[in-house]
């Protein structure tokens, strides 16, 4: 069915087919499309799209496809682990395909080492956890040189932490020491002992748990070990429905041990490479560079995020755009990971403890006061750039 020039479509359009639209059909907010677009069956408006493409479905690359559904497998095995904690579990398989690192918090009980073995489990790849304690020593993470009488030479023995993805449980428990053991291989993702470098795995990525500071037996992360964990991803109690669905399954003690692989490193890596197509407009990177300057000029903030939060915004919202089958970015992707990216990397200033303000809650008004671009003739011109480029 071939739709008529200059019709107009509202926000609810409904196609019971495949439709074209030809040149010169004008949409609901008045944009008008250059050449032929594509509506897929039943296909209906969602606000999260720019105005100017609302009732307009694109059929994604194959690439863009693929993505969507290996990020869907992900989520959906890890989700059989963790009850109800879907937002949280996307949060954490973004920032592995992101290639950063996850700081998971919560309190005791509600999940947090259980994802952590659930991402893991979920992904062909060496794991290894460390329990932080006390009296953990940083050769304990890292490994050690050693006399090796056999072989009459010096050894280096590797550490857990020479493994795809390791997981940091407790991380605050340990002294803070031990926590900067782990500044230098976050970063550059090697590790140095007695002045040699070693090479951890790749895909690397480490996943840490963190209790409430305010417990008994935790030290505080350093400023400069929070701003290396690209997302902090917090885990509340489950709701009542959630609760009786986990008696029901009383018998599955380790529900992380029992689910299989769904995704291997080379896939992984794959992702990452689809990621890096994923296209941001001018309008969007100005964007986020105004809502992360935004906390280095409130007054209420002591210090505000660094250049790796406009690094880090920028790197996850292309994943959250390729995970809803979007080869481009819009605000939306940016705003759904302001709070987990910017939040842990502001400090407050004494004043605005006393008065028991929030970070999160700063993060909010900023979200509120930066104003968000209009990107929609950009994105439309992007998506006929693509259907040209497929055409030919």
């Amino acid at each position: 069915m071939t739709g008529p020039s200059n019709a107009f479509l509202t926000d609810d359009t409904v196609t019971a087919d495949d439709t074209v639209l030809s040149d010169g059909t004008v949409l609901s907010d008045g944009t008008m499309l250059a050449d032929d677009t594509v509506l897929a069956d039943n296909a209906r408006t969602s606000n999260r799209m720019p105005a100017s493409m609302r009732g307009i479905v694109t059929t994604p690359s194959p690439e863009i496809a693929w993505f969507q559904q290996r990020f869907a497998a992900v989520v959906e095995n890890v989700s059989t682990v963790v009850l109800g904690q879907v937002p949280s579990i996307t949060q954490c398989v973004t920032a592995m395909l992101a290639g950063g690192h996850a700081l998971i918090e919560g309190d005791p009980g509600t999940g947090k080492t259980q994802m952590a073995r659930g991402m893991a489990h979920s992904i062909a790849a060496s794991f290894k956890r460390i329990q932080f304690t006390p009296d953990l020593l940083p050769s304990d993470v890292l490994g050690v040189t050693f006399y090796d009488q056999r072989r009459a030479a010096f050894t280096f023995r590797e550490g857990p932490v020479f493994a795809s993805i390791v997981l940091a449980d407790e991380i605050n428990r340990a002294s803070a020491k031990t926590q900067s053991a782990l500044l230098e291989v976050m970063e550059e993702r090697k590790v140095t002992v007695d002045g040699v470098s070693y090479d951890v795995p790749q895909p690397f990525m480490v996943i840490a748990t963190q209790n409430p500071g305010e417990q008994l037996g935790t030290y505080p992360l350093p400023e400069a070990q929070l701003d290396r964990f690209l997302l902090r991803i917090s885990i509340t109690h489950p709701d009542h429905a959630t609760s009786v669905a986990a008696i029901r399954q009383l018998d599955i003690i380790d529900r992380a041990r029992i689910i299989r692989p769904v995704c291997d490193t080379d896939e992984i890596l794959r992702m990452r490479q689809i990621a890096s197509m994923v296209h941001i407009d001018e309008t969007i990177r100005e964007y986020i560079v105004r809502l992360v300057e935004a906390t280095r000029h409130d007054e209420r903030i002591a210090s505000g995020a660094s250049m790796r939060a406009i690094l880090a915004l920028a790197r996850c919202s292309r994943i959250t755009a390729a995970a809803e089958g979007r080869d481009y970015v819009i605000p939306d992707d940016v705003k759904d990971l302001t709070h987990a990216i910017l939040a842990h990397r502001i400090r407050l200033t004494a004043q605005a403890s006393y008065e028991g303000i929030r970070a999160d809650e700063l993060v909010t008004r900023i979200l509120e006061n930066v104003p968000i671009p209009n990107v929609s003739g950009h994105h439309t011109g992007h998506l006929r750039l693509r259907q040209r480029k497929a055409r030919s």
